[in-house]
Formats: structure tokens, sequence, C-alpha cells
């Protein structure tokens, strides 16, 4: 029997208090859903950026209704407990982003994560007290579910020119007294900053990998404390890195070497009945 939405957000918080942390991988539609699932990944969490490159866009230029789309389509993929990235909730205004938790949850999410960059490129981070309020209105949205909804609040001073890590400390702290379930920081620039991050919370910490230089094993990320790690965008650029490598040998070379190293169909068709 296939398991509820309800069974998923339960199994969902439980993975956070696990004995090790929680490894998520994110997909960007169906068919990387179904390859994911069957690795082994206990929950799955949808990159914005990715879905919007399929999309032909750039992060952040997606709509509400491309992205709730998208999360059906990979909801309706697997069993996983399914997240999201909802970027700011779609919208400045706290109800806009208490409303972007209550379509995500009918479009099947168990979870997903508000932030609070504003898209401005003069002021890119909102003030704090807007921004809890922002964070506190989707928490009223999530615990108003008949199911436990995940709610992640994101910091993103380090990805928006502000690397100020007391700040960032202060921002965190805040939104877990407004109700966050998980604490999201992206762009931490080492395992110290890290380990003063999460140290400074009582709830789980979400690490992302995907910056060169400024990821780390999981091993290591545990010691420092983190519960949750997120691939966030960076299994995309490494599809696409196949893609590009094997197109550019068709193309500069003539040779089809990369049929070589590549899965078979049969392979690629059992992956996709999981």
């Amino acid at each position: 029997m296939a398991a509820t939405q309800h069974d998923k957000a339960i199994r969902f918080q439980e993975l956070h208090q696990g004995p090790r942390a929680l490894v998520i991988a994110n997909p960007w539609d169906a068919g990387s859903t179904r390859p994911l699932a069957g690795l082994g990944f206990q929950a799955l969490a949808i990159s914005s950026g990715a879905s919007a490159a399929i999309l032909g866009r750039r992060d952040g230029k997606v709509t509400r209704d491309d992205a709730l789309s998208q999360s059906r389509a990979i909801v309706e993929a697997t069993d996983l407990p399914v997240s999201a990235d909802l970027e700011k909730g779609f919208g400045d205004a706290p109800d806009v982003a208490a409303e972007t938790i209550r379509l995500a949850a009918a479009a099947g999410l168990v979870g997903g994560s508000i932030e609070d960059t504003s898209g401005d490129k003069d002021r890119p981070i909102y003030a704090i007290e807007h921004a809890v309020e922002r964070v506190a209105a989707a928490v009223r949205a999530a615990r108003s579910l008949s199911f436990p909804f995940t709610l992640t609040a994101r910091a993103e001073n380090f990805l928006r020119g502000n690397p100020d890590l007391d700040d960032t400390i202060r921002r965190l702290q805040v939104y877990e007294k407004a109700g966050a379930d998980v604490l999201f920081a992206p762009g931490l620039p080492d395992l110290a900053s890290v380990k003063k991050v999460c140290a400074s919370l009582s709830k789980p910490f979400n690490f992302m990998v995907g910056i060169k230089g400024k990821s780390f094993s999981v091993l290591e990320l545990e010691a420092a404390g983190v519960r949750r790690i997120s691939l966030p965008t960076s299994l995309y650029p490494a599809a696409m890195t196949g893609l590009l490598d094997a197109a550019k040998e068709v193309s500069e070379k003539g040779s089809f070497t990369y049929l070589d190293t590549s899965l078979s169909t049969s392979e690629l068709n059992t992956l996709m009945r999981n």
C-alpha cells in the first residue's frame, strides 16, 4: 500500500532524529526522481535552481504555479518524503509565504524552505524583523495542516554578499524561536563556522553541499553537529557535464566512446521502475 502524505510527513520528521545525518538528494523532475529513489536515499528535496534550468530559466525566475506543478510530478513519482526549496515563498508579504506553504502541502509536499533573500539587488536580505514575520506566518500555515509539515528557514547572508556569521546566527536563532523545524544557512565557508552555527541552535541544521572548496564529507559534517545534508543544484550540473562531454566528443571528434561508460537503456529502465 502506498504511503499516505501523513505517513511520509512523520517519516521525514523521524529521519531528522536518527543516529546519522540525513542526506537528501535533490531531483528536478520525475525522471531524475526515480533513479535517485532507486539508489536508496530516504528522502528527497526539490532543487529550485535545477527545476528552473530545465525550464530554460535562472534560479528565482520560476512562478509559484510552475514550481508547484513540478512538485506534484515529483511527489507522484515516488513514495519517499519530498520537501522543496520554495525560495522566498514567491512574494514579500508574510501572508504570501503562508499561502505558499498551504499550496505546497496541497501539492503533496511534506516540507519546504522559506528564505530571507528579497530579490532586490540593492537590499538583497530582508530586515530581520520582516524576515521573522515571514517565517512565523509560514510556521502558522504549516501548523494548521492535518500533518506535520517540516518548515525550514534559510538565512542567505553568505550567498548574498553579507558574509557575517554573527548576523547569520542571530537570524537563525530568531527563526528557530519563531517555530522553524530546521535551520539552514547556505554558503558557510568552513567547518569551524558550521560547528559554531550548530552549537548555537537546538533544532536540526541543514548543510548545503555544492560549493567548490566549501563542501565537506558526511563524517566531517556530522562531527560538526549537522543533522541534515542536502545537495541542492549540484547534481544537475553534474548531469549536464556528462551531457556536454558526450556531445562535445561527437561534434569535435566524431567518436562515441561515451557509450562505454553510460548507463544502458535497460539499466535506466530498471531505475525508473523504483
